[in-house]
């Protein structure tokens, strides 16, 4: 069962990484009259989902009768305050990098955001120099926050007995704190003027859901499998995004290099995903 879980995780992460860079990037640069939807809304609203929807699946487990969630939520979130804050510190990471996707998005296209590398070969035409070394730097920072936030995510879920959905609305309790704070450092002025819902349409909420279960997904991939196996499904969307980036979108063209980085990860994840049966001990005459 836990590995059926752990391919399936692995299945809906790749397709949901895929799905949300896609939508995001079109989202960002989409032009329509009226103010652009703000990041750092949409990245609070998405922990707010999450929370909803970790809330709801917590009630399914305890039998649907609030009593028994609300015992629950009592016990292991109130009663146990430092193992809540442990959560703090992924949290806040996880809410940067968040900020720091919209950020990438809105200056590179998908296909090079997922893989920063050959950003020279970019068409000129479509992104200045300084927007692409501003998404570079969003992607790079997010990458190295990423890797750290998945370890200790992943050691506090496989160390605790707690459930992964009890560890989720730990986590989006404080994301949705720290992206608030946020929203009022860089975006209040345009909060108070446009509103908190500002330049949203059927588009934005669709980023938002798909970030809300990509939270979900990768707290799974963690539990059920790992953090090593979360990033191979995350490079595997890579070579989707290309694929539909050159096909559909038509703003990327891959070159040798990143046909030779691709081959890397597809071996790379078939290499670590590689059961080879143990050699059978040789008979004696």
């Amino acid at each position: 069962m836990s590995a059926n879980l752990k391919y399936l995780s692995l299945g809906i992460l790749v397709f949901q990484t895929t799905s949300l860079v896609l939508t995001m990037r079109y989202s960002r640069t989409l032009k329509e009259e009226g103010p652009r939807y703000l990041s750092s809304t949409a990245v609070v609203v998405a922990e707010l989902l999450k929370i909803m929807a970790c809330v709801l699946l917590v009630y399914k487990d305890s039998k649907c009768s609030l009593r028994a969630l609300n015992r629950i939520l009592h016990d292991e979130i109130l009663n146990k305050p430092m193992e809540t804050l442990k959560l703090a510190i992924p949290s806040g990471i996880y809410t940067l990098q968040n900020n720091l996707l919209y950020v990438a998005l809105s200056n590179l296209d998908a296909a090079t955001y997922q893989w920063p590398s050959d950003s020279q070969e970019l068409d000129s035409k479509e992104l200045s120099a300084g927007s692409q070394f501003v998404g570079l730097m969003a992607v790079l920072t997010a990458c190295f926050s990423s890797g750290f936030a998945g370890v200790y995510f992943e050691k506090i879920l496989k160390e605790t007995k707690q459930s992964v959905w009890i560890r989720n609305i730990q986590l989006g309790f404080f994301g949705s704190i720290f992206g608030l704070m946020g929203v009022y450092i860089y975006d209040g002025e345009l909060v108070s003027k446009d509103g908190f819902f500002q330049g949203y349409n059927r588009l934005t909420w669709i980023v938002v859901v798909l970030q809300a279960l990509g939270g979900l997904v990768i707290a799974a991939v963690i539990k059920y499998a790992d953090n090593i196996l979360k990033g191979f499904a995350t490079s595997l969307s890579i070579i989707l995004s290309t694929l539909i980036s050159y096909f559909w979108l038509q703003d990327f063209v891959p070159t040798s290099v990143f046909f030779l980085g691709a081959i890397l990860v597809i071996a790379a994840t078939f290499l670590y995903g590689y059961d080879p049966k143990p050699a059978g001990n040789p008979t004696k005459a």
